[in-house]
């Protein structure tokens, strides 16, 4: 029989893939890797997410800000910077978990977290981690604020706390051009620096986030940049396909017709090319965007999360695609790619 499971709106069946015989539960991986199915086989129970803000604004919003972005538009509506951390906590459980979870991993969510600076930031991770509910922590963090003056003491913290730490990086796209586009003011030998320094402390996970349908990127381009940092051994993924939002620079060129944005269905369609290339270990954090409506300009698909998940799923299982199908395997893939070739 199948069994359903869902965290953010990825809502898939473990099914037989190759579709013969008979087989149980355990015997095959599911569908797509989702937060709710790895977390739940890794601590034996449902985990949730809580937000969290440090009170810090994103440093790149000196330099002008990446035009797609606008921190109101994912902020959840009971969290206040000004808040103090058990605060957050407190009112994070009562809203987000809502009794549905009981354990959660504290998800350093808001602007970018790891600008603050190394001795504010550590006694609040050093707070979190003390609370027996709390699985571990996510760090959502820009490529370029991954200092080796905070991995190292904070190395030390989450090996003797014995609990799970994720750095979740904000790539975008491993291209140069689309990154200049975006106004990130990094680069992709940012992100590969600061992944091979995570990975390299030894008890951090690394994650990616990245957009599909960035202005003048091909197919070709975002599956190259979903298949770049798979290579370079990230084992959780945040996608999602380009919104727009309300009063950002991105709104202001989508006004003057200079956007083009992924239709549902292109979408759709688009998942079902890219997943086969995620290798099946790689647990998939989320699939689309859901930002504040609205905030939302575009696109509007007038479609609830569960529904997608629901429609992606039942075309998977007719064309017997999943996660994995066609991944290669780390050697296999141009890691030490030449200058100027992911342009």
């Amino acid at each position: 029989m199948n069994s359903m499971f869902m965290i953010d709106g990825l809502n898939f069946c473990r099914i037989n893939h190759r579709g013969s015989g008979s087989h149980g539960e355990g015997d095959h991986p599911p569908t797509v890797r989702t937060f709710s199915y790895h977390f739940r086989r890794k601590y034996g129970t449902s985990v949730g997410k809580i937000p969290l803000d440090v009170g810090l604004s994103c440093p790149n919003r000196e330099r002008g800000g990446c035009i797609f972005c606008r921190a109101a538009a994912f902020t959840p509506t009971y969290l206040q910077s000004t808040d103090d951390l058990a605060g957050q906590l407190a009112e994070g459980k009562a809203k987000l978990l809502q009794g549905r979870f009981k354990k959660y991993l504290a998800y350093f969510q808001q602007e970018t977290c790891t600008a603050l600076a190394a001795e504010k930031l550590l006694p609040l991770v050093r707070q979190v981690l003390s609370d027996a509910d709390c699985f571990g922590l996510i760090l959502s963090t820009r490529p370029d604020y991954v200092a080796d003056d905070l991995l190292r003491p904070l190395a030390e913290i989450v090996v003797r706390s014995g609990k799970a730490c994720l750095f979740e990086l904000g790539l975008q796209s491993v291209h140069d051009r689309s990154l200049q586009l975006l106004n990130r003011n990094h680069g992709f030998d940012d992100f590969r620096d600061a992944a091979f320094r995570i990975k390299e402390a030894g008890c951090f996970e690394l994650g990616a986030h990245l957009i599909f349908g960035i202005p003048e990127e091909t197919e070709e381009d975002m599956l190259l940049s979903l298949s770049t940092v798979c290579s370079l051994g990230v084992t959780h993924l945040k996608l999602h396909h380009l919104q727009v939002i309300r009063d950002t620079a991105l709104h202001a060129l989508y006004d003057l017709g200079k956007i083009t944005l992924f239709s549902k269905e292109e979408y759709l369609c688009f998942l079902l090319r890219a997943l086969p290339i995620i290798p099946a270990g790689v647990t998939i954090h989320r699939l689309w965007a859901t930002a504040h409506p609205e905030l939302l300009v575009a696109p509007q698909w007038h479609t609830l999360a569960g529904f997608l998940s629901r429609e992606l799923q039942e075309r998977m299982v007719e064309l017997n695609v999943w996660q994995g199908q066609r991944a290669v395997t780390a050697h296999q893939h141009p890691i030490f790619v030449r200058s100027g070739h992911l342009t």
